[in-house]
């Protein structure tokens, strides 16, 4: 029963993840976000990575989409900046599809010959602080400054003011 709700929830992930790669509007694609990663939630659960499903509900579903909705508020979007981005979806979608159907092709077909194990060990949440605070703490810095980073650039391309700066 478990694994077929997994495969349920996977494809329904699948599913809404293009859908938010194809919407043009952009507080639809992060709801559209926000479904895929509930259904990977819910993929990890039925799977029996309890702890994980809900780190992902409460860190990504969470917290990030969140900052991605915060920033697309604050962004102004002009409706030639809407036309624009529909005649690119329309233009652009082949290389994409192909590149995620080279990505999932091995593991529908099974080339990488995987085997389970039996049942994994349940994990948890002190042995995942001690590995994110240990050895893997500057790797997760590292990504704290790379969404910093993100949510600054954005912010700094859809400033409405776009005249340069005397100071500088």
């Amino acid at each position: 029963m478990s694994s077929l709700l997994a495969i349920y929830a996977g494809a329904f992930a699948l599913i809404s993840a293009a859908l938010s790669v194809t919407r043009p509007n952009a507080v639809h694609a992060l709801l559209y976000l926000v479904v895929t990663l509930l259904a990977l939630a819910v993929c990890f659960f039925a799977l029996g990575a309890a702890f994980a499903a809900v780190l992902l509900i409460m860190i990504y579903a969470g917290a990030i989409v969140v900052l991605f909705v915060f920033v697309v508020m604050t962004l102004p979007i002009s409706p030639e900046a809407i036309t624009r981005e529909r005649a690119l979806l329309r233009r652009a979608w082949p290389l994409p599809v192909l590149m995620s159907v080279l990505i999932v092709a091995p593991f529908v077909f099974g080339e990488f010959g995987l085997t389970s194990t039996g049942q994994p060990a349940p994990v948890s949440a002190q042995e995942v602080g001690r590995l994110l605070f240990g050895p893997w703490a500057l790797a997760v810095e590292l990504a704290s400054l790379l969404l910093l980073a993100g949510l600054i650039g954005v912010r700094h391309i859809g400033r409405s003011d776009r005249s340069p700066r005397s100071g500088s």
